[in-house]
């Protein structure tokens, strides 16, 4: 955990996973998001990328890992989260999220934290840009 104070620009952090079959029919429940590119092999087949994807919102789920259990960590509070999807994410394939603090809010005693999610082979797959609210010690 580190607090306002404690935070340094330039400061970074990571989380990386394996998305397995598991994950997706797992998060398609939990949210309700059924669409046939994420649960239908078949329909995914004929869709743009032959194949089911990851949801977006699971890949860029891994940003809040890296963002509540390490940088800031525990205690932390979302304000915040510009996204864009720039590649899809396949089953099986392996994300790195990470966080850099970009700019300290010193008014308020938030931070601004770039966001990344890149594959594999360090292709980016989401960037953002999160605003959140450390913890206070």
């Amino acid at each position: 955990m580190a607090t306002f104070e404690e935070i340094q620009l330039g400061q970074s952090a990571s989380f990386t996973k394996t998305l397995s079959e598991t994950d997706i029919y797992l998060f398609a429940g939990i949210t309700g998001d059924m669409n046939p590119a994420h649960v239908d092999a078949v329909s995914a087949a004929n869709g743009m990328f032959k194949q089911r994807i990851a949801h977006g919102m699971l890949t860029a789920s891994f940003i809040s890992t890296v963002i509540a259990m390490q940088l800031p960590g525990p205690g932390t509070i979302y304000a915040g989260q510009d996204l864009q999807f720039r590649a899809p994410v396949f089953i099986g394939d392996t994300v790195t999220a990470r966080v850099e603090v970009s700019e300290k809010l010193d008014q308020r005693k938030w931070v601004k934290l770039k966001t990344e999610v890149t594959n594999q082979d360090g292709k980016v797959v989401v960037t953002g840009v999160a605003t959140v609210i450390p913890p206070a010690g």
